[in-house]
């Protein structure tokens, strides 16, 4: 599939419901899974996809809240039933096609997407389906009957349609209970993909356990080291994980701006992805890189993380100095990384030895997490 495909498709998050049957006095889809929101996963995954239009339909009174997501995305208000809020986030969509997902399936992998758009036509919808495989019975009172499971399919999400055509047929139908209905009601014609099972729903408390350990079971998890180390010198600035030191008289001599956090934290991070350094990456060779700022060099660093299939999860840090004195710098500098990813750290003194203990050096380490998920 084509980038350029994909972005003719906008990825609308249906997260405006109750969640009445999770009992819970916090709304389901604003349940954490690996510590993000259960929608943030499906979102995440569907930029990845090459899709660069993603709105996450909400109930009105939710509007106000932060959302805390690595991707942009467009809020727009629900209504008082599924459909008038799939209606919502489709007339605020500017995309020829439109992927409808529940925002309470976040094991949604970029490989699904993927299947749907290539099945998707202007005259056919496509929808995931998987076979029905348990025995079906039908209970009304006290008479209990079995039901032929031959032919039966369960629906998942996404369902993927022409967003013109879906919007004529749920003005038709606003009483259904998934897309696919009101389109087939409409008389329009649906193609059918695979769905996967680990593409469950929460519905229940146990749901959210169960995608909790189908999470642990698919993902894999790999560490990084960092080390980088600069001579101080006069008439430089200091700047560590992007912060300036102000009441320093030496600073770090180098290349770039010579942030010798950052480049460490870069490190661990490059490594645990297996991507090469930020000496291949940037290096001081290169002109271009003269006084950069590490920061900005990190942003680079994290977009390659996201075209790897990889998420930092955690980064520890050691920075280690004999002068001058930094922990009063911590919680800046840790508020500042944290933007990108949970960060940590700490810092040593020389204690008189070597070169770093004699006030000539600053050095630090850091130490990265990262996950990759097997199913993408």
């Amino acid at each position: 599939m084509q980038k350029s495909q994909a972005q003719e498709f906008s990825f609308i998050i249906a997260a405006g419901g109750q969640g009445s049957r999770f009992n819970s006095h916090e709304r389901k889809q604003f349940m954490t899974l690996n510590n993000k929101e259960l929608w943030v996963h499906s979102a995440e995954i569907a930029s990845q996809t090459g899709i660069d239009e993603i709105i996450l339909v909400i109930p009105q009174e939710c509007m106000t809240r932060d959302y805390n997501c690595s991707v942009n995305i467009k809020l727009v208000a629900g209504g008082s039933s599924r459909p008038e809020s799939v209606m919502n986030g489709l007339l605020a969509s500017s995309k020829k096609y439109a992927l409808i997902h529940d925002g309470a399936r976040p094991l949604l992998t970029a490989n699904l997407i993927e299947k749907l758009i290539n099945n998707t036509t202007d005259e056919r919808g496509c929808i995931p389906v998987m076979p029905v495989s348990e025995a079906l019975k039908h209970i009304s009172g006290d008479d209990i009957s079995s039901v032929p499971r031959e032919d039966l399919y369960t629906t998942q999400t996404p369902q993927s349609f022409n967003r013109e055509k879906l919007i004529l047929a749920l003005r038709n139908n606003m009483q259904v209970k998934d897309e696919a209905e009101a389109w087939l009601d409409s008389g329009n014609k649906l193609n059918h993909v695979a769905g996967e099972r680990e593409n469950i729903k929460i519905t229940y408390p146990e749901d959210l356990e169960f995608a909790q350990k189908l999470s642990r079971e698919n993902i894999i998890m790999r560490t990084g080291i960092g080390y980088d180390i600069h001579r101080l010198i006069p008439e430089r600035k200091l700047i560590l994980g992007g912060v300036l030191i102000p009441d320093s008289k030496l600073g770090l001599l180098g290349h770039s701006d010579s942030d010798v956090l950052t480049h460490a934290v870069m490190d661990s991070i490059l490594g645990a992805c297996r991507l090469p350094d930020i000496g291949n990456l940037f290096p001081a060779s290169d002109e271009k890189f003269k006084d950069a700022n590490s920061i900005e060099l990190l942003s680079q660093v994290m977009s390659l993380v996201k075209s790897s299939g990889c998420e930092v999860d955690y980064v520890d840090s050691v920075v280690k100095a004999q002068v001058p004195r930094l922990n009063k710098y911590r919680d800046e500098i840790i508020a500042g990384l944290s933007k990108f990813f949970e960060f940590n750290l700490k810092f040593k003194s020389g204690e008189n030895l070597d070169d770093n203990g004699r006030g000539l050096c600053i050095e630090a380490q850091a130490l990265a997490t990262v996950i990759k998920r097997r199913c993408e």
